[in-house]
């Protein structure tokens, strides 16, 4: 996909309906020759519309007005840069585990959660917060996390979990200030919702902070997973983080995920992990896959706001 074509994927796709300012943002800069000319001097990795995005905003720069953004990004080239180069899009987003907690509440209990790509961790709490599905709610924690769900009778309850540990080339810490500023630039302009459950998720980590390795998803996977307790369940799980995983190397952790004890969870999209046989998703907007042990079961959306699963 060239960068023109994701920029517009990402405002039909994902933006549309969503994030106004975003979608009028992605197609600005799908039809801006100077952006695309100093996006060329980036690895096509780090031309990610969320990504270019997120560092504006975190260098205090405007992305309301496709025009002011412009002139930013061309004026603050050499910091934009250096922050694309070295930064990712980390996006730490809680309600992703509204649509993980069906299938982590019907494996054999109590659990052993092992997130790749868990960013801060706040993806390892599942058991701490509150779930609404429609008039259905789960849980009793904060933050409550809404998804409009069909085709699925609800947990009665939230899993047990007993050990939690997460594995990323660039671990963040919800106690560093910087970080924690890096994880609300990524969240999209209009979303206060996302804002307030980032504080409120970042609150539960810190007061118990989970095990986090810096480390490679294939490289330092099984050391990590031979640390969790024999007694509970191994749920090894990841949701949009391989399509930021070279294809041989995503190759290769398949082939390894699959040869540990426990379980796999999968929440990725359909182009990135691919199977036979989906039915059509419920419309054009970007979905994910959720995939249990390689068996796909719903649809999802990016933040974890609704699902469909599979008839």
């Amino acid at each position: 996909m060239t960068t023109i074509e994701q920029y517009v994927d990402f405002a039909v796709r994902e933006a549309r309906g969503t994030s106004p300012a975003y979608e009028r943002l992605a197609q600005a800069v799908a039809h801006d020759s100077d952006l695309l000319t100093l996006l060329d001097e980036v690895p096509p990795a780090k031309r990610q519309p969320n990504l270019l995005f997120g560092v504006v905003r975190w260098l205090g720069g405007p992305v309301g007005d496709p025009a002011a953004f412009h002139d930013y990004v061309l004026t603050h080239w050499p910091a934009v840069k250096a922050e694309l180069l070295t930064r990712a899009t980390q996006t730490n987003e809680t309600g992703r585990c509204a649509v993980l907690l069906p299938v982590l509440a019907a494996l054999p209990q109590p659990l052993a959660l092992l997130e790749v790509g868990a960013s801060a961790g706040l993806g390892l709490y599942p058991d701490r917060y509150a779930y609404r599905y429609g008039e259905h709610q789960v849980g009793a924690g904060k933050p409550v996390l809404e998804c409009a769900a069909s085709g699925l009778v609800p947990p009665a309850d939230v899993p047990r979990v007993v050990w939690r540990a997460g594995l990323d080339l660039n671990p963040l810490d919800v106690t560093d200030p910087d970080d924690v500023s890096w994880l609300d630039a990524l969240i999209w302009p209009e979303h206060a919702h996302r804002r307030a459950r980032l504080r409120a998720a970042a609150a539960v980590a810190a007061a118990d902070p989970p095990l986090l390795v810096r480390g490679d998803l294939v490289d330092d996977l099984p050391a990590l997973a031979a640390r969790a307790p024999a007694d509970a369940t191994l749920v090894v799980f990841h949701t949009s983080v391989l399509y930021q995983v070279p294809p041989p190397r995503r190759d290769a952790f398949v082939r390894l995920v699959g040869e540990l004890p426990g379980h796999w969870i999968a929440n990725e999209a359909p182009e990135v992990l691919r199977y036979d046989g989906l039915p059509d998703p419920p419309s054009d907007a970007l979905h994910n896959v959720l995939a249990l042990d390689g068996r796909p079961l719903a649809w999802t959306r990016g933040h974890g706001q609704a699902m469909t699963w599979f008839g």
